[in-house]
């Protein structure tokens, strides 16, 4: 892109931007609809390439949001302060996403974070502990030691949370079954460690995701909301994310449970416009981590997950960004956002 042109896309932002928040200030803002990062990186792209700092908190306020996933720099008490300040003067809930203890000589670190944290006033902490099963693993044993290591910096975290009372959801990021994280949940046993449910990355472990928020529903403790679409490839099929309401999940459905267990259930909007993943599930790699007794895959799961495909058709066809430029991958991710937001103020009374 050239210049102009890369100052041109930033300026679309600031322009829809200002529609969205002249339209939040109409229409009121969201209590428990929030925005995760994941959803917004050509936003975030445009701004940097304009010299535009980009202000997360400030975009999802703007958008009507009640409910920010961010980050922040625990270390520095100035900008702790003034992240509770501006949270407080939006109305708004924080999610932090933090770094987690690797071995004990970083507990110290942590509890100094998990204190800035408590100190900025955030409502829960998230984390995401996993790649993609089925492309970072070749055999079942580094599965299980991957696993193993996940429990133990849990293990060593716990202590710190529960001293200063502060809920971590640990999402379920493509790396583990609903029954395999459900399970270890209940042996955890702490109130202080839950599940950030997002509601589509369990398809791509042949899970249904009815089942799936069924297992995880009684620890979780807050959410990213998306919709899904999938369509057949040559090795699997295909996974998207698509604008609420234009996917298969029971989107409706799946909120209205959620918010039954807890009102006050934070939604994080991952609309991730990116082009679709690849779920091989017709290659050796795909089922290397899966065995019948420690971690098992039952063919009724697999059989599902072929009727969800056969019988969804996508409504139009899968977002797809590759050799797009970086104006129109941006007009894409305003315009599926814009339907999510629309769609959830129309039917989800978030």
């Amino acid at each position: 892109m050239t210049r102009r042109q890369i100052l041109q896309a930033a300026g679309s932002t600031a322009a829809w931007l200002s529609v969205q928040s002249a339209s939040a200030q109409v229409v009121g803002q969201f209590r428990n609809l929030g925005g995760a990062p994941a959803g917004f990186p050509m936003a975030s792209r445009a701004a940097r390439s304009g010299n535009t700092p980009f202000d997360f908190v400030e975009h999802c306020h703007n958008l009507g949001f009640g409910v920010v996933e961010t980050r922040l720099d625990l270390t520095n008490p100035d900008a702790i302060k003034q992240f509770r300040q501006r949270i407080e003067a939006f109305h708004m809930r924080a999610i932090l996403d933090v770094p987690l203890p690797r071995d004990e000589s970083a507990v110290a670190a942590f509890d100094t974070a998990i204190k800035g944290a408590k100190d900025a006033g955030v409502r829960s902490l998230h984390t995401a502990m996993t790649q993609r099963r089925y492309e970072q693993f070749d055999a079942l044993e580094a599965f299980k030691t991957d696993f193993e290591r996940c429990q133990k910096t849990i293990a060593l975290a716990e202590p710190v949370l529960r001293k200063y009372r502060l809920p971590l959801g640990i999402e379920n990021h493509k790396g583990w079954r609903a029954a395999e994280q459900a399970a270890w949940m209940k042996r955890l046993g702490s109130e202080w460690v839950g599940v950030h449910l997002d509601f589509g990355n369990n398809v791509s472990l042949c899970e249904d995701p009815a089942e799936t928020m069924r297992i995880l529903q009684p620890y979780t403790i807050s959410c990213h909301i998306k919709d899904m679409a999938v369509e057949p490839y040559e090795d699997g099929f295909l996974l998207s994310e698509v604008p609420l309401g234009e996917g298969f999940l029971d989107i409706k459905g799946m909120v209205a449970s959620l918010k039954k267990k807890d009102p006050n259930m934070p939604f994080d909007l991952e609309m991730i416009t990116r082009d679709p993943l690849k779920i091989p599930i017709f290659t050796d790699k795909y089922w290397a981590t899966f065995d019948d007794t420690y971690s098992p895959l039952p063919g009724r799961d697999l059989a599902r997950i072929f009727q969800i495909v056969r019988n969804n058709h996508p409504k139009s066809p899968l977002p797809r960004t590759t050799g797009m430029s970086m104006e129109a991958q941006l007009k894409l991710e305003n315009e599926n956002i814009s339907k999510s937001i629309n769609y959830a103020r129309q039917y989800l009374d978030l």
